[in-house]
């Protein structure tokens, strides 16, 4: 059984007409989070769920910059793009004079962060894990470095509140799906997620099972590895392709064909920041992506 992530979080829960209400959560302990920036009037964001959490917390216009994978809500594009999260350029990051850096962490690489360091603009690293309780633990961080506590509590409560609901979709389900996630088919290479990624925390919390086992990261696998596994669903980005040309490219790799996945038309494809954004809307994505897992199964 699936380890539920509210419970040490979540210190009272009472049923008033079959809503939930009355969740306290402890605060974080204070050596854990950092401390206020000064200065927030200039903000960039690096990393789409901290944008998202930037946001909630009211803070949006005040966000001069943001990294390419920062594209919700619609607002951001009006907000600089300082480039990729894992490929900045400092220079790009400088450019719109920020007071303060909000920096995911994985954000790189390491030459442009200590460049950034050297530029003495105060700057605060978010921790990135892929589970319910990460998403919690950035809303804290993101809210104790705006100076916003009290805000980031209120939205962790109602965050997790919802991520706890949508796990409690497929609590009951009995026989799990199985699902490989597919980064990329480039060459017909299928890249798919193992262990430790946002596909296998998001496909876990959904009550799914990774068809893929004993690797961390992303990996090319073989047409004899996807034969062996059988997944039951594909599970994708959608990046806005024609979708016709990707099922005849998931068609043309014998092995891909050969599964109960394709064979049966089990292909997910998903918003990526949507998907594997772990921020504000992980509750959303978790409940849509278990609807589409077991269909009439679970309900909301």
């Amino acid at each position: 059984m699936r380890a539920r992530f509210l419970l040490p979080f979540l210190l009272t829960v009472s049923i008033t007409g079959g809503a939930l209400a009355g969740f306290i959560y402890p605060a974080a302990a204070a050596d854990d989070l950092p401390e206020p920036f000064a200065d927030t009037s200039r903000l960039v964001s690096i990393g789409g769920s901290l944008t998202e959490i930037v946001f909630e917390l009211g803070h949006g216009e005040n966000l001069m910059g943001r990294d390419t994978t920062s594209t919700f809500p619609p607002e951001v594009n009006e907000i600089t793009d300082v480039g990729y999260s894992r490929q900045l350029a400092p220079e790009g990051v400088l450019s719109v004079a920020p007071s303060a850096i909000l920096l995911l962490e994985g954000s790189g690489p390491s030459e442009a962060i200590d460049v950034l360091q050297k530029a003495h603009v105060p700057m605060v690293t978010v921790p990135e894990t892929f589970t319910g309780e990460g998403v919690l633990a950035k809303i804290r961080h993101t809210g104790a470095a705006l100076g916003e506590k009290e805000k980031a509590e209120t939205l962790a409560a109602k965050v997790a509140a919802d991520i706890e609901a949508a796990e409690k979709l497929t609590a009951d389900v009995a026989e799990r799906v199985k699902v490989l996630f597919i980064l990329s088919m480039q060459g017909g290479r299928v890249l798919a997620s193992g262990s430790g990624t946002a596909a296998n925390g998001m496909i876990e919390m959904a009550g799914g099972v990774n068809a893929v086992e004993g690797y961390q990261g992303y990996k090319q696998i073989s047409d004899e590895v996807i034969t062996q596994i059988a997944p039951d669903v594909i599970l994708m980005m959608d990046r806005g392709e024609d979708l016709d040309a990707t099922n005849a490219e998931l068609m043309a790799n014998p092995a891909l064909a050969a599964t109960p996945a394709v064979a049966n038309g089990r292909i997910i494809r998903m918003d990526g920041s949507y998907l594997l954004g772990f921020g504000p809307r992980t509750g959303a994505a978790v409940r849509d992506l278990a609807q589409q897992l077991y269909g009439e199964q679970v309900t909301r």
